[in-house]
């Protein structure tokens, strides 16, 4: 075998790889933490304060969707409310106007004085 050709390097690549994964399985057979890419490590995500951060996501989710909920509301009410608020102005306007006989118009328009 020529040790310096392509095959011998991919070899040895290929063995350090296989015996990384093998590293790793029996790792997380036992429970311990994982390698990463950069040997770093990784600590497995069942843990007690895993599920509390779960346990918050879930809560905070439930919080998120009453609040989308009372905010559907209150769209509907400022919108309906303010249509039909404009609504009874004018009626009230049509109806002082029909008990004093007359109507005041006002006119804010820009009229130049001569």
């Amino acid at each position: 075998m020529d040790w310096g050709s392509p095959v011998f390097v991919l070899a040895i690549i290929a063995l350090s790889y296989s015996c990384w994964l093998v590293n790793n399985w029996i790792r997380a057979k036992n429970g311990y933490a994982l390698e990463n890419e950069w040997g770093g490590t990784t600590e497995k995500s069942n843990t007690v304060e895993a599920q509390q951060l779960r346990a918050e996501n879930r809560e905070l989710l439930k919080k998120l969707d009453t609040m989308q909920d009372r905010m559907i509301v209150l769209e509907k009410i400022v919108t309906d409310r303010g249509y039909s608020l404009s609504e009874e102005i004018e009626a009230l306007r049509d109806k002082r106007g029909d008990e004093t006989g007359s109507v005041m118009s006002l006119d804010f328009s820009n009229k130049e004085t001569a």
